[in-house]
């Protein structure tokens, strides 16, 4: 089914689905630099950035590379609980400094510790790039909190992109016990790369995310070839969250949905299954919203401090 988009997007809309029409027909194809400029434009929309006492730019030094993160806390001298922040952005866009404003927000709504991680993107990175840099920040994440005081227990949050990643090392936590996860908060988030879910064909076109970008990103993500072999067909499905084990070890989950979204159906179908293995799951539908909702907070400012308030909520009983 078809989501009804709320009226506060409608000219939003207009303008992103006028300009989509012309590079069609102006066949500009896709490329890193041109999707990783559009979603940069989406800062512009995010002009609510509060401060916050504590931010700090640093770096987990390993032999073959850096990871870089940010932190933030809104009272360094206080045991916070702790979040790990995995942005979204197709595994190809997206950067710390865009997702600035709302690690801003998590810190000083939630009251917690955020942690940042600035891995790396494909196509330069594909698959497992930066999946492996974000499980390295997840399980060495105190090392970098010495001047930071904070609780014991993690939780990990990413939208879209960054919810896959949640979810890919959720499900890697059931066999490798070095990744320890409390909980994890899914924000529209991807799970299944073989792109089976009706509503990328139902909301697959005119709400921003479009289902041949998905496929794109997928493309490049998991260096996939245009016409799939066996090989590659089994990848896809070993790296889908959604099509991985779940079960009870699983950890205890908040999970947004948006209406209008490409990605609603799986990420509806991954809280259904998480529930039946015996997971603690809260789930909340925002309706009217599209994909990427959280970085259009000056067009939807109710709906993104809702979403923030549950999150407070969530955070609250652990």
């Amino acid at each position: 089914m078809r989501g009804i988009v709320s009226p506060k997007l409608t000219d939003f809309l207009a303008l992103v689905n006028s300009n989509i029409a012309l590079a069609k027909q102006n066949n500009v194809q896709f490329t890193p630099a041109i999707l990783r400029e559009n979603l940069n434009k989406l800062g512009a929309l995010m002009s609510d950035s509060p401060s916050v006492s504590y931010i700090a730019d640093k770096a987990f030094t390993l032999t073959d590379r850096a990871i870089p993160v940010r932190v933030y806390s809104p009272a360094p001298e206080q045991p916070l609980p702790v979040l790990v922040h995995f942005h979204g952005g197709g595994h190809m866009c997206g950067s710390v400094a865009l997702y600035d404003p709302i690690c801003r927000h998590l810190a000083s709504i939630v009251q917690c510790v955020v942690i940042s991680v600035e891995y790396r993107l494909a196509p330069e990175y594909p698959y497992p790039a930066g999946l492996d840099d974000c499980e390295h920040a997840l399980i060495h994440y105190a090392e970098l909190l010495d001047d930071v005081n904070h609780q014991d227990s993690v939780t990990i949050i990413g939208d879209s992109a960054g919810g896959a990643i949640c979810t890919s090392l959720s499900m890697k936590s059931l066999t490798d016990k070095q990744i320890k996860i409390d909980q994890q908060i899914l924000i529209y988030p991807s799970v299944d790369y073989t792109l089976s879910s009706p509503s990328l064909d139902s909301n697959g076109t005119g709400f921003l995310l479009e289902t041949p970008r998905i496929k794109w990103y997928f493309e490049q993500y998991l260096q996939l070839s245009e016409s799939l072999s066996k090989q590659q067909i089994e990848q896809v499905k070993q790296a889908s969250p959604l099509l991985g084990p779940i079960n009870a070890h699983l950890p205890k989950t908040l999970i947004f949905t948006a209406g209008c979204d490409p990605l609603r159906d799986e990420g509806i179908a991954y809280a259904n299954a998480l529930t039946a293995a015996g997971v603690e799951v809260e789930h909340h539908a925002f309706d009217g919203m599209i994909h990427a909702y959280m970085l259009l907070h000056d067009l939807v400012k109710e709906e993104c401090m809702a979403t923030y308030q549950h999150i407070v909520a969530f955070m609250a009983k652990a």
